[in-house]
């Protein structure tokens, strides 16, 4: 069964890591994927390795911090491939380790730029046409920070609340045109940001890189359970979901019924 042979699917960040595991995922189901990253080795391996399976990509190199180059990126797949139904954007960097008194200020703009301003040019260059279509969906890779405090991560921790609001914010603008926007966390999962808290030592703290030494031993979570969550958001099964910070973790069967209520899985204040 391919339920996505009918959709074009842009994953940013395929080269590699969580991005590229997504970009496997939607191919397997049958969709047709560009692949957007700014390494075009990375890309071609990527490319090749969907192709191999029977899957059907095409490799856009763009670097998300550049307006311009993603809407080229996107034009040029919508030319090839057709109108892209499904957003997932999961390009980012995890930016300074280490304690936030003696960090470089050149590389908190970098991991910004990357992480919040990539993000938006990435839906900006897909949602107009969404919205002309009326049909979309979008898909933001949130991360470790988005809801809690991150003690020497405190750049990419605030990029990724950040982006979470941000997917609130326009969910409620598209709200009634059938265009569903959430973010999502995907758990532990061991790509080079793993070695590079565990590189960091001391700098990422005790928890940080014993929680990375787990994740480097056992994997982390199943690739077929992010998968799984991740194409049940890109699924009519979630039209009734939007504007929602969605873990790994999520009873999918609970979402799917709708039975929660409508203030929780956001970022938000809890009143005493």
């Amino acid at each position: 069964m391919r339920p996505f042979a009918d959709k074009t699917v842009l994953v940013t960040g395929a080269g590699r890591g969580i991005g590229k595991r997504f970009a496997l995922g939607f191919a397997g189901a049958g969709a047709c994927v560009g692949l957007l990253a700014r390494s075009p080795a990375e890309l071609h391996a990527a490319q090749l390795e969907i192709e191999q399976a029977g899957g059907r990509a095409s490799a856009l190199s763009a670097d998300v911090r550049d307006f311009e180059q993603v809407s080229e990126a996107v034009n040029t797949m919508v030319k090839t491939s057709g109108p892209v139904s499904i957003l997932v954007a999961a390009a980012a960097i995890q930016g300074p380790i280490g304690p936030f008194a003696s960090s470089n200020p050149a590389h908190w703009r970098d991991t910004l730029e990357s992480n919040i301003l990539g993000v938006m040019n990435s839906i900006r260059a897909v949602l107009p046409g969404m919205i002309e279509r009326r049909s979309g969906k979008i898909i933001v890779i949130t991360g470790g920070g988005a809801g809690t405090a991150r003690p020497n991560f405190a750049p990419y921790a605030a990029s990724k609340a950040a982006i979470v609001r941000l997917v609130e914010s326009i969910a409620r603008e598209v709200d009634g045109a059938n265009i569903q926007i959430n973010s999502f966390a995907p758990g532990g999962s061991y790509t080079s940001m793993t070695d590079e808290i565990l590189n960091a030592g001391a700098l990422a703290g005790d928890q940080e890189a014993e929680d990375a030494q787990q994740v480097r031993l056992s994997g982390g979570v199943p690739a077929e359970r992010q998968i799984a969550a991740v194409l049940f958001l890109a699924s009519d099964r979630s039209n009734h979901i939007n504007g929602k910070m969605l873990h790994v973790n999520d009873d999918l069967k609970r979402l799917e019924q709708g039975s929660f209520r409508p203030d929780t899985y956001t970022l938000r204040r809890l009143k005493n």
